[in-house]
């Protein structure tokens, strides 16, 4: 599998990271612009906050983990220092998105601002070591902690005790989160909090008797017969899945890892469009119609995160329908999103697998998904066994 390392590094190191090197700084106002063409012109200059944080984070761990590129360590540097002078409001809360210089725009409901700002100033502690990043991570963290019962607060629309309802994405962000910040946290926090999360991913959101996972439950953990409560996002379940293989290394629980396996291997079975390829974007666990218009969209992340997912089960169990499936996401991957004529890729493709929008960056896509997962693709094919006993497939 040497070859397929290679080509995951070379994608990343030559095309895709040059690509927002060259076009995303903002050097008149400081932070990065996200929404940039095929070719990388902007096209918009509104700035999102949690594309903000990513991008610092994306800079600050190559830096830490591939090499002391200074380069790599600037840019982290310029869109942290953005994100400190206008990111928060008073009491911490990080804005959903600001102008190109600074002016809030959207107040800050979403708590994925915050999960996002809090993974980029824990990485850039671990490379520029400044009391004030690692102030910002931890207070930023321990806040997420305190809205995590209600994220969205005074904004949610839902009618209070109509149907309240709890969703898969933060729970899956905490298994992630809670170890890029262990070094802030402490081993002993994310000890304690890691039973929590795992319960909640493993035991709460996934349905036994239909070996699913749901995008939402009631409070209580229990089925809501509706739109909402129907909802499957294979994509979504399926990066937690390699979220919940990282927590196994990290607690040397094979039988956690094959666990995680099984399940995003039956997610990945289930989401599958047999008819032209691909991973349907949303779908409905009784496949009644979705609510959501674009459930049969093939989005980039979704494909892109099933890879990391399907090579570190691969090298964590041996699994051969890990190493089967692989090879037929990567086909399907590398022919629809990646894009032969400009760096990066292609971000949204219609269910036949054409490309919808000639976009490369946008309000929801930044400089995330694809760098990050053509590099644990190429960091787990050269790997060798995570766990004692399993084989190795470099």
């Amino acid at each position: 599998m040497k070859h397929l390392a290679a080509l995951y590094k070379q994608e990343l190191l030559e095309n895709v990271l040059p690509f927002w090197i060259q076009n995303s700084k903002d050097e008149k106002n400081g932070g990065f612009f996200t929404c940039l063409d095929r070719e990388g012109k902007v096209f918009d200059t509104d700035k999102f906050m949690w594309l903000q944080g990513r991008e610092v984070w994306m800079f600050s761990m190559l830096y830490h983990k591939v090499a002391p590129n200074e380069q790599w360590k600037e840019m982290a540097l310029h869109g942290a220092a953005f994100m400190q002078k206008y990111g928060r409001d008073a009491q911490g809360n990080w804005y959903f998105s600001l102008t190109e210089d600074g002016r809030p725009l959207v107040q800050p409901y979403n708590i994925f601002s915050d999960c996002f700002a809090a993974m980029g100033f824990g990485a850039l502690y671990k490379i520029d070591p400044k009391q004030e990043y690692y102030d910002i991570a931890k207070n930023t963290f321990e806040n997420i902690l305190r809205r995590r019962n209600n994220p969205k607060g005074q904004y949610t629309k839902q009618i209070p005790g109509a149907r309240n309802l709890k969703n898969f994405a933060l729970p899956m962000i905490l298994c992630n989160l809670s170890l890029e910040l262990e070094h802030i946290l402490g081993s002993e926090k994310v000890n304690e909090f890691i039973p929590e999360v795992l319960e909640e991913v493993m035991e709460v959101f996934y349905q036994q008797e239909q070996n699913l996972i749901l995008e939402n439950v009631l409070e209580d953990g229990s089925f809501s017969d509706s739109f909402e409560g129907r909802l499957i996002n294979p994509g979504h379940a399926i990066e937690a899945m390699w979220f919940i293989m990282d927590l196994a290394v990290r607690l040397n629980d094979p039988a956690l890892a094959q666990k995680a396996t099984d399940i995003g291997l039956r997610m990945l079975e289930y989401g599958w469009d047999k008819k032209y390829g691909g991973i349907f974007y949303f779908m409905d666990i009784y496949n009644h119609p979705p609510q959501q218009l674009e459930w049969d969209q093939k989005l980039w992340w979704v494909h892109l995160e099933t890879l990391v997912f399907l090579a570190k089960g691969w090298q964590l169990t041996g699994s051969e329908a890990c190493k089967a499936w692989f090879d037929k996401v990567h086909e399907y991957t590398w022919k629809h999103f990646k894009d032969a004529e400009y760096p990066e890729w292609f971000g949204y493709l219609n269910r036949q697998g054409e490309p919808l929008l000639q976009l490369k960056g946008g309000k929801w896509k930044g400089c995330f998904h694809v760098p990050r997962a053509l590099f644990q693709v190429w960091q787990t094919l050269e790997k060798a066994p995570a766990f004692s006993g399993t084989p190795s497939i470099v």
